[in-house]
């Protein structure tokens, strides 16, 4: 309540209002100061800014008065509260035809997004699964039984997307459109809009002008989904719309685009990319010079193969049979219109450079008739002269990935118990990663493994990379081999750990079993690392709980 003082009776006997009546008065103009006059007194102090208006008393108890209006202007604040205008209710999310998650599989999946927080990594110790590591694979097969998000657990789920950019395509092809509406109303998941500003599903494609009107008045991102959605349909349908807006967009949306076409590139492509090749953007013009020497039969790539013709050629001088090498002395503009770049990274020489562009861009197939009907393994095993093997081989990987070709990847990479620093092929892990994706999965499994058998697990790391998951027996079984024979030789463990890991999420469940031998610790062995036999015990402990949980995963989602 405000403070007053008590009135005085005067000698006349009547009641006088003397300091009352001031001080009521100066309390009720107190009580009429705006809210921010009174937080302005309170932050300068009542003495050099008295709770009053101007012209106004003062009141006596200006600290206790600054309370007390306060204390007034905070129940009117909150009683007078107007409600806010309501805005209109958000359509209803479509509906997802799918069918629910059995129960036991929607409890795992509560229980990895609650524990998505836990810290993980390689070189952690302890028994315990990673059940971070899990959700992707959890995602994976929930996806390929169809099954449909439970909508309680949808807000974990885009956390743990939004989170980790790797979870994305599997939890949102899950989240399905009910996913999609509840991103649409909360700005932390607007990374789950990238097709669409709305979360509104893309227009029908057999409407043409649906699609016209999309593609003129999208946005970016609408426009490269509407892009990939119709060329995966009807390629010939999606250039014709690339077309019709092409000299209006930006360099970088140039690029983007001509990247789509990438899928289901074929011959009906090689018009409009043999314009792109006069494009005032260097990015775009290189870009469609690689489409079009993906395409064998196109102008440019005999044009390549002519140049590269002139440059490699057998050479019969000698008693063996081998390849001779005369690199260009020139990149003229013609070479630079087909995407040859003129000026080479730092520390590489510029006719290395212009050779291997036009190596890479040239049809396998051409060497194949320039070396007399040679298959590629005894081309590739050819001498090359004046050290340009390396050179060479390195452009032939470069296309075989490029043209996507079984019989060049296999020449190239060679037998897999040849020395990783030598051999017909090519001697870089890198490429031969690359080679490797080109082969099927049970070939590449095969190859890895004997791989594996012959230079153990150090070399082999990018090679696991890119095999098919769950490994296949051979491999999966080079893999553990190969980790025991370590364990055994007193390794130090902890470089293993990544391929621990990895085995973790690879490995066929089934493989649980067999494993179980390997979790017995060991007695420390003389030269060994201290205390890797620990380690050892724990990590395959830990593979074995792993594989598993696996199966226990698989089993819940099978219904």
């Amino acid at each position: 309540m405000p403070h007053t003082t008590s009135p005085t009776a005067t000698t006349t006997g009547t009641t006088a209002p003397t300091s009352t009546s001031t001080s009521a008065s100066a309390s009720a103009s107190v009580d009429s100061l705006p809210w921010e006059e009174l937080v302005t007194s309170a932050l300068l102090g009542t003495d050099r800014r008295p709770p009053a208006p101007r012209g106004a008393p003062v009141p006596a108890d200006a600290p206790a008065a600054l309370l007390d209006a306060a204390a007034l202007h905070t129940v009117r604040r909150r009683a007078g509260l107007l409600p806010a205008v309501p805005e209109a209710r958000p359509e209803p999310a479509a509906p997802d035809p799918r069918p629910a998650l059995p129960e036991a599989a929607r409890h795992r999946l509560a229980h990895l997004l609650a524990d998505r927080s836990a810290p993980s990594g390689g070189g952690r110790r302890g028994t315990a699964p990673d059940l971070t590591e899990l959700i992707p694979q959890w995602l994976a097969i929930a996806n390929r039984r169809g099954f449909r998000a439970p909508a309680a657990l949808l807000p974990a789920l885009l956390d743990a997307a939004r989170a980790r950019t790797d979870l994305r395509p599997q939890a949102l092809a899950f989240a399905g459109p009910r996913g999609m509406w509840l991103a649409g109303l909360n700005p932390d998941w607007k990374f789950a809009l990238r097709g669409s500003a709305t979360g509104a599903p893309q227009p029908d494609l057999t409407d043409p002008d649906a699609v016209a009107r999309l593609w003129e008045e999208g946005l970016f991102a609408e426009r490269v989904a509407l892009l990939d959605a119709v060329r995966a349909q009807d390629p010939p349908a999606a250039l014709a719309l690339l077309a019709t807006t092409w000299p209006a967009e930006r360099a970088e949306d140039r690029l983007m685009f001509l990247d789509s076409l990438r899928s289901g590139l074929g011959g009906s492509d090689e018009p409009f990319l043999e314009q792109a090749l006069s494009d005032r953007s260097r990015n775009v013009r290189a870009t469609a010079a690689e489409l079009l020497s993906a395409l064998p039969e196109s102008a440019l790539a005999g044009r390549m193969a002519a140049r590269a013709l002139s440059c490699v050629h057998p050479d019969r001088t000698g008693a063996v049979a081998s390849i001779a090498v005369e690199a260009p002395h020139e990149c003229d503009a013609d070479m630079q219109r087909d995407g040859v770049m003129a000026v080479p990274p730092t520390g590489r020489g510029e006719r290395s450079w212009w050779l291997g562009q036009l190596v890479e861009a040239t049809p396998l197939g051409v060497w194949e008739e320039r070396f007399g009907g040679r298959p590629a393994d005894e081309i590739v095993a050819l001498p090359v002269a004046d050290d340009w093997a390396g050179e060479l081989h390195t452009a032939w990987c470069r296309a075989a990935v490029r043209q996507r070709n079984p019989r060049w990847s296999r020449a190239l990479l060679g037998r897999p118990s040849e020395p990783v620093t030598s051999g017909s092929g090519t001697a870089s892990i890198a490429e031969r990663s690359k080679l490797l994706a080109i082969l099927d999965e049970g070939e590449r499994a095969s190859w890895v493994a004997e791989f594996i058998a012959a230079h153990g697990l150090s070399e082999a790391f990018q090679l696991l990379g890119v095999c098919t998951v769950p490994w296949a027996g051979p491999l999966g079984r080079a893999v553990v081999d190969a980790l025991d024979i370590a364990r055994d030789g007193g390794s130090y463990p902890w470089s293993f750990s990544g391929v621990m890991g990895l085995a973790e999420r690879c490995l066929d469940p089934a493989e649980a079993d067999r494993l179980e031998v390997l979790t017995a610790a060991q007695d420390e062995q003389e030269g060994a690392s201290p205390g890797a036999g620990g380690y050892w015990s724990e990590a395959f402990q830990r593979l074995v709980s792993t594989l598993r949980l696996r199966a226990a995963m698989e089993a819940e989602l099978m219904g």
